[in-house]
């Protein structure tokens, strides 16, 4: 691969288009895309894009779901030099409208919007010939520009700092993140989302093939895995513990020995899950990544690394991270706080804002993260500092309590929230979607009083129909808080 670095992304899949075109690029449900095909959609739609007036460095506003089009949206864009912008297609119309004012989208693909140009017929059935012939412009500066809400509720775009080019945002298999030639990643979650984006990329770049499932199901995606022998997958915690908590027998009829890089992200993962799925699939199989979108450092361990610092989310590399309180001085190990990032190594941002202003104090930045690192470096988080509860003068971290809840096997996923309370600031309130109705109140008190101090425990419980996380394994407690503070 060290032959392609420097190439535009968009001539990379070209490139293996023209060296291996027959190979498959993509499978989605039963339909396989070989690189060929992959090239020449990504032409017809890159000619539409030049039809209605996408220029360099333009945002394209991407709002498929998990499909061929998605992947061969991005590819255009690159083409003509153009932005991808990733976004959900179930965002709601005012929502998609402030996205796509923050970026001035040049054109909206997936979604009819009422003021930009948009395609959202399907192009991966087209067969219109396209001729060959050189790029149609310099790669983009950015090769990506996701969206996030974050704690605030209000969309920012994260644009990287990293130009369309293959070598630099884009790890080669060399970075151990990557996928071979020819292997198989199984991506079960929204592309729309900075980590399952990325690490389909890495696969397709490299030349590997992305097997892509719609939506997270448990079973389909140990089914894919055992299917295309994958070496790669990418997790959440939330998939792991409903994998994990399929019955037995079912669990056993995949094999999941092809694993090498089984990769969980983007939220915190409790210890007895980790510890669960160690002992499946092997600890030097397991590994996990912390960092945010804006790509400042980032830490990375494996599951021989956790079981030596258990709890840990690794060390930083690359980039570097320190510990601070309130007033911005270092605090020793041991002690939490709130960690801060910078790069290290490279001269330009990692990322700029639209829409937001970086929390910066001399260099370094925060995403708003809370925790502390042990003597030999290793990272710990705690919870996000807006999404703590201060609970009778006790720092109290929903993260811890979710975990402890997650665990009963009739709990499919939890948030917890602080609410008003006239004596202590706040009660703890939990929010619970079940697997079973084993899962009463009644047995969730008794469950948690043997894993949390008494002041942890919630105060109240609710119970919903539908699961408290996406996908992706996000959860947006800020708003939750929020509709129930208004339903009082």
């Amino acid at each position: 691969m060290d032959e392609l670095t420097g190439l535009g992304l968009d001539e990379v899949i070209t490139h293996h288009a023209r060296t291996r075109g027959d190979a498959p690029a993509v499978t989605f449900g039963d339909e396989v895309m070989t690189f060929a095909d992959f090239d020449r959609r990504a032409d017809v739609l890159a000619d539409r894009l030049v039809e209605l007036g996408v220029g360099h460095d333009d945002f394209v506003t991407i709002a498929w779901p998990n499909s061929f089009d998605f992947l061969v949206s991005c590819v255009a864009a690159w083409k003509v030099g153009a932005i991808p912008q990733p976004v959900s297609w179930r965002l709601p119309e005012a929502e998609l409208d402030a996205i796509v004012e923050l970026a001035d989208s040049a054109v909206v693909l997936g979604l009819e919007h009422a003021t930009r140009p948009s395609i959202t017929t399907s192009s991966s059935a087209d067969d219109t010939p396209v001729a060959s012939g050189p790029r149609r412009s310099a790669p983009a500066s950015a090769w990506k520009a996701p969206t996030s809400g974050g704690s605030t509720g209000r969309p920012k775009l994260i644009v990287s700092g990293d130009p369309a080019v293959f070598g630099g945002a884009i790890p080669t298999r060399s970075d151990r993140l990557g996928v071979a030639t020819g292997e198989t990643m199984v991506m079960p979650g929204p592309l729309y989302h900075n980590g399952p984006f990325i690490w389909s990329w890495m696969a397709l770049l490299a030349g590997g093939h992305l097997a892509l499932l719609g939506r997270f199901d448990a079973e389909a995606t140990l089914a894919a895995i055992d299917r295309h022998r994958a070496s790669t997958a990418y997790f959440v915690p939330t998939m792991m513990q409903r994998m994990w908590k399929l019955p037995d027998d079912v669990k056993a009829r995949y094999d999941l020995s092809s694993l090498h890089h089984a990769w969980h992200l983007a939220e915190p993962c409790p210890p007895w899950l980790k510890e669960a799925w160690i002992d499946w699939i092997g600890p030097e199989n397991l590994w996990e990544l912390y960092g945010g979108t804006e790509g400042q450092a980032s830490t990375t361990l494996s599951g021989v690394e956790w079981l030596a610092h258990r709890g840990s989310v690794g060390k930083p590399q690359p980039g570097s991270m320190k510990i601070c309180d309130d007033d911005g001085n270092d605090v020793p190990p041991g002690q939490v706080g709130e960690v801060w990032m910078r790069p290290v190594g490279r001269d330009t941002p990692t990322y700029r804002y639209i829409g937001a202003t970086p929390n910066e104090r001399d260099g370094w930045e925060s995403l708003g993260d809370l925790g502390w690192m042990d003597e030999d470096g290793y990272l710990y988080l705690a919870d996000r500092r807006t999404d703590m509860i201060l609970v009778g003068g006790a720092n109290v971290y929903p993260a811890e309590i979710e975990a402890a809840l997650n665990a009963h096997p009739g709990v499919d996923s939890s948030a917890v929230i602080g609410l008003p309370d006239d004596d202590k600031g706040n009660r703890i309130h939990a929010i619970v979607n079940q697997t079973d109705t084993s899962a009463t109140e009644d047995a969730l008190r008794s469950h948690v009083t043997d894993l949390l101090v008494s002041y942890k425990r919630p105060w109240t419980y609710e119970f919903v129909d539908e699961p408290v996380r996406d996908d992706a394994g996000k959860v947006r407690r800020s708003a939750l808080r929020a509709d129930r503070l208004q339903e009082d």
